[in-house]
């Protein structure tokens, strides 16, 4: 049975077939290809998981309809009367057709499709993260990606980003997108609330994140350049807080690589410092979330 919200627009609706027209948006999400080109016609984005379901319901983006396991139903009844209460239908069936629908076990019996935000400029990320200081010992800190076109590594890196406090994320033209479902996922709907937006063209768009007073340094095991100074992490937070006070630096640009190639040439001859984190002998790498979330946590306490 169908059932009216009290105090808002959307509806609870039953569902009994997985062929059922009103299920569109949430149809063969195992299918990447076919995922990817329906997403971007209709300007859609997937949310899977409670978790990062209720972190979407936190924000401004606009929710299209819920998706849920009746099994899981009574556990989310503050989650399906927010989803109601914003005018969206929320579609209770089976763990069988929810299945049937989606191609595979949902992760934690919830999904939700939200309409896409417009693309944000890269720097109205730089100024709104250039505004977040409070003149504290730590300056703000920008992730800049190059080449990160694994999902779960974004959506980690992500996930390290929120917890660090990092006040934005830039991404060079090959990057994964964030808001792929996997990378919502695995950032446990953090990727939701860190700005973000592409930076483009590649490299010379650091020249941006120079201009727009961040310290641009490049994360890598050594420096290949040697008119680039090297400096540990905790040299530079000092240099940045120094310049900071004499110069009026506004934050650092942490320039992150993809595991395997690492940055290119062109990145790191574009950076203004290279930094490297100390390993234990016969270790020369990190994954890139981990050694993210190593520098995130040296530049933010100095």
């Amino acid at each position: 049975m169908d059932e009216q919200a009290a105090g808002g627009n959307g509806s609870r609706r039953v569902i009994v077939d997985p062929d059922d027209p009103r299920l569109a948006d949430f149809r063969s999400l195992n299918d990447p290809a076919g995922r990817k080109a329906m997403e971007e016609r209709e300007a859609i984005f997937v949310v899977e998981g409670r978790l990062a379901v209720d972190r979407l319901v936190e924000t401004d983006h606009r929710i299209r309809a819920l998706l849920i396991e009746d099994r899981k139903e009574p556990s989310a009844r503050d989650l399906i009367e927010a989803v109601l209460a914003q005018g969206a239908p929320v579609y209770v069936g089976s763990r069988q057709v929810v299945h049937a629908t989606v191609g595979f076990a949902l992760h934690r019996g919830v999904v939700a499709v939200a309409q896409r935000p417009s693309a944000v400029e890269p720097m109205d990320v730089l100024v709104a993260a250039a505004g977040t200081s409070d003149g504290a010992r730590s300056l703000p800190v920008v992730a800049v990606l190059e080449g990160l076109n694994d999902h779960e590594n974004v959506g980690a890196l992500f996930r390290n980003a929120a917890a660090f406090g990092v006040a934005g994320v830039l991404g060079d033209p090959t990057c994964a997108d964030p808001l792929y479902r996997r990378s919502v996922r695995v950032s446990m709907g953090h990727v939701l609330h860190v700005p973000f937006a592409r930076l483009d063209p590649w490299p010379a768009g650091l020249e941006l994140v120079r201009d727009a007073g961040f310290l641009v340094v490049a994360l890598a095991p050594h420096s290949t350049h040697p008119e680039t100074p090297a400096m540990t992490l905790a040299e530079v937070a000092t240099v940045a807080s120094s310049r900071h006070r004499v110069e009026g630096l506004k934050g650092v640009a942490l320039l992150l690589g993809a595991e395997g190639p690492g940055l290119s040439e062109a990145a790191l001859a574009s950076a203004d410092v290279t930094a490297s984190i100390p390993m234990a002998s016969g270790v020369d790498s990190l994954n890139v979330a981990t050694a993210a979330a190593v520098a995130f946590h040296a530049l933010r306490d100095g």
